[in-house]
């Protein structure tokens, strides 16, 4: 059963998704609040703006009615202990150690939520103590790839290991020029050759102008990999990222703690955090 309701919604400022009214659109993408129960809440954006206001099409969905597979999906999961890390990670008083380590907490969360419905199992019957259990385990034989962007991406990748029972981790480094903003790759130990069917996870904090992740997403798709097969961690995103995201890679699943509104000319994002990088590592 699902119900479609078309509406204007006002964003304001105390708004489950954004911290404050924004002034932006994104066409073919979807933001997408998780719900606890195998429906969840649909926010389709709008090319079409009145005043301060979005027009959007807002719908209960369940699994019997499939988002199309040519629109990019916002995951912004709505729980308190993500807001919380989110929080401490935004305060200029964090020393780097917490910092770390919030980072950490929210990659975990964030990681959880993106693995939902996503990983392969096996099923089968296992004897325990008082009789046999019909059980289901991740399937191991199935690749599962992690793809840290250095450096603030080893932060909030940390736990990975501790959600995920069997992943590989290939690492890439991508600076950015701080004049031009554009990204330059330093690092890639991404393997030759990526096993078909992988389902990758990309982890990096902080969905600014895009450049980065863009380039990030264009390797994998050198090698061979769908944008299905793709799914983006960030603690934090912006229209920006998301806009470029959305226009070249159709299907792709971002999941993110929160999206701020603006990007400033140096290409952080307001009011954002800070250099994840830095403030992770005390540089």
């Amino acid at each position: 059963m699902a119900c479609h309701v078309n509406s204007v919604i006002q964003l304001t400022p105390d708004s489950p998704l954004f911290p404050m009214a924004v002034n932006f659109s994104l066409q073919k993408l979807v933001v997408v609040m998780h719900s606890p129960f195998k429906s969840y809440r649909k926010i389709s954006c709008s090319s079409r703006m009145r005043g301060d206001q979005f027009v959007v099409k807002s719908e209960m969905a369940t699994e019997s009615r499939p988002i199309a597979d040519d629109r990019m999906l916002v995951f912004v999961p709505p729980h308190p202990l993500i807001k919380h890390w989110v929080s401490v990670l935004r305060d200029e008083r964090t020393p780097s150690a917490i910092f770390r380590n919030a980072m950490a907490e929210l990659g975990r969360l964030l990681i959880y939520e993106a693995s939902r419905d996503w990983l392969p199992t096996v099923t089968g019957e296992i004897q325990s103590p008082m009789g046999v259990a019909s059980v289901e385990f991740i399937d191991p034989r199935e690749p599962v790839l992690v793809v840290p962007i250095l450096r603030a991406g080893l932060a909030l990748v940390e736990h990975a290991s501790s959600i995920l029972p069997s992943t590989q981790t290939y690492h890439l480094g991508i600076s950015r020029d701080e004049t031009t903003l554009l990204p330059s790759i330093y690092l890639n130990k991404l393997p030759e050759k990526i096993p078909e069917g992988s389902r990758v996870l990309i982890v990096d904090p902080m969905l600014a102008t895009g450049g980065t992740i863009v380039a990030a997403v264009d390797l994998l798709k050198d090698h061979g990999v769908d944008n299905k097969q793709i799914k983006v961690i960030s603690a934090v995103a912006a229209p920006p990222a998301l806009q470029k995201l959305s226009e070249k890679f159709p299907g792709l699943h971002v999941y993110t703690a929160i999206i701020d509104p603006t990007v400033n000319d140096k290409g952080f994002i307001i009011p954002g955090l800070g250099d994840a990088g830095d403030r992770s590592f005390g540089t």
